[in-house]
């Protein structure tokens, strides 16, 4: 993995019958991709991500296209931002390929955690593999 990859939260959903894939990301300083999980980082990311899925529910009724796999966190090297991450995104919201996506997304990224939360519990990040 790159000396400063790029942390990007993103949620596979469904919206009034359309799939949607919004996204939040920041680029990790060393000592932060150096950490077991990026803890920090993952929970401003998942705030921002969250709040802009909050926001977006104005239009209509949200729901998750891959369940638990729906709210990813991964790591990735700066230069898969510019070509591989938009074409994933487009491949995935033209077919509806929930696989592809994962096995594409995995291709790129260095480390990767699903999202969740429980009660009274902070932000959970667990290993990822698609």
């Amino acid at each position: 993995m790159a000396a400063a990859p790029y942390l990007v939260a993103l949620a596979l959903i469904e919206q009034e019958g359309r799939r949607a894939l919004p996204l939040a990301g920041r680029s990790l300083k060393a000592e932060e991709a150096a950490a077991e999980q990026p803890t920090q980082v993952a929970h401003v990311l998942a705030l921002e991500l969250l709040l802009r899925l909050w926001q977006r529910s104005d239009d209509g009724a949200l729901k998750r296209a891959s369940g638990v796999e729906s709210l990813l966190l991964v790591e990735l090297p700066m230069e898969c931002l510019p070509e591989d991450l938009p074409r994933l995104k487009a491949d995935w919201l033209n077919s509806g390929d929930i696989r592809a996506f994962q096995k594409g997304l995995q291709a790129i990224c260095g480390r990767a955690w699903t999202m969740s939360i429980a009660k009274f519990e902070p932000i959970s990040l667990t290993a990822w593999s698609a």
